[in-house]
């Protein structure tokens, strides 16, 4: 699978701060890519990058196989939807009316307006005055001028900033059929783990500028590991005899951690310590959550287990 965007070595250096430090990112073609982050990370100066927006310090960017420079650039962005922070609309003119100054702006078909204003849900409020939208209407309407064109390649930029969660969940539900009913590859940032495992199909997680983890969402799923707790009236006993048989483990608090068994094995643990002296109190299965993993990867503390 091509990706759609490659950057290489990209930076961006506002005086002394590196905002953006030597980013690799790799989004293929139909996926939709989650770009998690904290806020201040460095995900939203990235895209601008990307949009050319911003001016690289150093670097380079590829979009649709080809490095984007001076020449092409303008080019390029004709097959890129984006919504950038909030949108921005005329409040005296209706939704209808603010997607046609775009889309003459555009150089796109009259009719590709009605279709947008269909796929969002908004073809019912088309002549209402934006300045009546709720905000989750207006994210729809910049979404729906995003598409304007159908774009190969869209780029949002937390698109659910602000939102109730049913706007959050009209609008996760929009992004997500995308790729499947226009061929869209989608590039998404976030500072929310939980709304990226929800839509996406790739991830890249960004702290201080740097990219920390890229891959599929199914592999950083499998980072979530599982393990058992064990607690005993003699942790270090029990350590030692675990150790004597070769069972991996390790000390964290009043607990031993070991590795997942099945139930029999289980058991015959359990008799092995209690043969040998050392009263089990508790064991108990535990997961290291995705959440636990995203705080890990970003800096962040980590819930306790």
């Amino acid at each position: 699978m091509a990706d759609i965007v490659q950057t290489r070595g990209l930076c961006k250096q506002y005086g002394k701060v590196m905002r953006v430090n030597r980013l690799d990112l790799q989004v293929p073609e139909g996926a939709i890519y989650g770009f998690l982050g904290p806020n201040g990370a460095g995900k939203s100066t990235t895209l601008k990058m990307i949009l050319g927006l911003v001016h690289p310090t150093a670097g380079s960017i590829s979009v649709f196989g080809k490095e984007v420079n001076g020449h092409n650039r303008l080019d390029m962005l004709r097959q890129v939807g984006s919504l950038i922070e909030s949108p921005s609309y005329y409040g005296h003119l209706t939704g209808e009316e603010n997607l046609k100054v775009v889309q003459t702006l555009r150089g796109v078909p009259e009719k590709d307006v009605y279709e947008v204003l269909e796929i969002v849900r908004l073809e019912g409020q088309r002549n209402k005055k934006v300045a009546h939208y709720s905000l989750g209407m207006k994210q729809r309407l910049g979404l729906a001028a995003a598409l304007l064109g159908f774009p190969r390649l869209l780029i949002l930029d937390e698109p659910t900033n602000g939102l109730d969660p049913a706007g959050i969940q009209e609008m996760r539900e929009l992004i997500c059929s995308l790729p499947a009913r226009f061929g869209m590859t989608v590039l998404v940032s976030s500072h929310l783990l939980s709304e990226i495992d929800q839509m996406a199909d790739h991830v890249g997680i960004i702290r201080e500028g740097e990219l920390v983890f890229q891959d599929t969402l199914e592999t950083l799923h499998r980072h979530s590991r599982h393990n058992l707790a064990l607690r005993t009236g003699d942790n270090e006993g029990a350590l030692k005899l675990l150790h004597q048989n070769r069972v991996p483990c390790a000390q964290e608090e009043d607990y031993i951690l070991l590795p997942r068994l099945d139930d029999p094995d289980a058991a015959k643990l359990i008799r092995y310590l209690i043969g040998h002296g050392v009263d089990v109190l508790r064991l108990e299965e535990r997961q290291k959550s995705l959440e636990d993993i995203f705080l890990e990867l970003t800096g962040g503390k980590a819930a306790s287990l």
